[in-house]
């Protein structure tokens, strides 16, 4: 114990063995549920189930860990949701590549990141970036979030006169999702501990009551196949959509954890770490395209936590070494149905649209940009084409205002390639 003590600090930080293994319980029981639902995200991208399960539990572990010897922070690194999203509807529905292809990404993502994490490019992309930006990109990720949401739910269907249409309230489906619903809301804003562990455990038994059977029942079985570890692939490393992938992936990974790290640091009262923290990170999500996973972020879930005491990184510690614990379960995740996963991803989408309070929309040359990057990420159905149309938009914008000088260099290279990207992909079609 006293080892424990010195190691982390215990005493400099003004807490005790007890209080940080506490603080680690409450935030594995907060964002334990991030196991079942990355599962099930990546496996839309034609990756095995069980092999996603073991994954995500592998990341979590491994990036808890990360942090609590780098970092000494009790922030919980976990694979981000929007993220996750970007990783199969993306990459691989959207772009067409392969999950394998698509962990390649990953993982040269995380070599940037890390690039960025360890030098002083950290400090001059959060600069050159324009607040707006990286506000709409969180809050595009949250629509998306709300839209994959509401289709998993069977809550919106494809129209016959329409893009989209009300979902049919009489499917067995349909109903379960909003049953379900209705349990998760009054459970958040209630501010349940575990609302959304709860929220899975409701929803799976309601299958079992409405008999409907999960799209991943009897996958849970582990076997040699089940580990995807290392599977990644450099296949079209030559080919531009691959690094269009890459960066876009790339800099919503750097911009998330910037901005989530910064205000789990300022909210600890410990500024020094945040580039430790920010390290840690790093080297975590760089480890999940290795892994087998999309890449892990600075939860949000982080403050449940600290707000139970957490201060350094033996609370990181302990949600770590709990999610390994949490792998005796995988036998069972495979009866989880969508329509418990349903509620928590339209809630986390709606708490991320609710950034758009901190955005200036007075200003045509910040909003236009901004709201066009909103819009066009679920309506595209793609985070990198909505990411890239909004930072083309910004300095044209500033440009036909004659406010060009309030544009960074770095943001005009980064429109520049976006651009060139657009050009390059309808080049046929000229």
């Amino acid at each position: 114990m006293k080892a424990l003590g010195g190691f982390f600090g215990l005493t400099t930080h003004q807490t005790s063995v007890k209080q940080e293994v506490m603080a680690g319980v409450v935030g594995f029981f907060t964002i334990v549920y991030i196991v079942a639902v990355n599962a099930l995200i990546l496996s839309e991208s034609g990756m095995p189930f069980e092999g996603a399960v073991i994954a995500t539990i592998a990341a979590c572990a491994l990036g808890c860990i990360l942090m609590a010897f780098i970092g000494n922070a009790p922030i919980i690194l976990v694979p981000g949701m929007g993220i996750n999203a970007m990783f199969t509807y993306t990459l691989v529905h959207s772009m067409g590549f392969t999950w394998q292809e698509a962990l390649g990404i990953v993982t040269v993502s995380g070599i940037l990141f890390i690039i960025v994490a360890f030098t002083r490019l950290s400090a001059i992309l959060s600069t050159a970036i324009p607040q707006s930006l990286k506000d709409a990109i969180t809050v595009g990720l949250g629509f998306f979030l709300l839209l994959i949401g509401l289709e998993k739910g069977s809550l919106i269907v494809q129209g016959e006169n329409s893009l989209l249409s009300i979902g049919d309230f009489a499917h067995p489906a349909a109903v379960a999702t909003l049953i379900t619903f209705v349990v998760a809301i009054v459970l958040f804003v209630k501010n349940v501990p575990g609302h959304f562990l709860w929220t899975i455990l409701f929803g799976t038994a309601l299958s079992f009551v409405m008999n409907i059977e999960p799209a991943n029942a009897g996958q849970g079985a582990i076997s040699s196949e089940s580990f995807i570890w290392f599977q990644l692939s450099f296949a079209q490393w030559m080919e531009i959509p691959f690094w269009i992938g890459i960066f876009s992936l790339t800099m919503v990974l750097v911009f998330e954890n910037i901005g989530l790290i910064h205000g789990h640091v300022t909210f600890l009262k410990r500024p020094n770490t945040y580039g430790p923290a920010l390290k840690a990170n790093a080297l975590s999500a760089f480890s999940s395209g290795l892994l087998g996973t999309s890449p892990t972020v600075a939860t949000v879930e982080t403050t449940a936590a600290m707000a139970a005491g957490g201060r350094t990184g033996l609370t990181a510690l302990t949600t770590g070494i709990l999610f390994l614990v949490s792998a005796l379960f995988i036998p069972y995740m495979g009866y989880i149905p969508d329509h418990a996963i349903s509620p928590i991803l339209i809630i986390i989408g709606i708490l991320m649209i609710q950034h758009m309070k901190h955005m200036d929309l007075e200003d045509f040359t910040e909003s236009i940009p901004a709201i066009m990057l909103i819009v066009m990420i679920p309506f595209t159905f793609s985070i990198a084409d909505g990411i890239a149309i909004g930072f083309i938009l910004y300095p044209f914008m500033k440009f036909i205002m004659g406010r060009a000088k309030e544009v960074s260099v770095t943001l005009t290279i980064i429109a520049g390639l976006f651009l060139l990207y657009f050009i390059l992909h309808f080049m046929p079609f000229l």
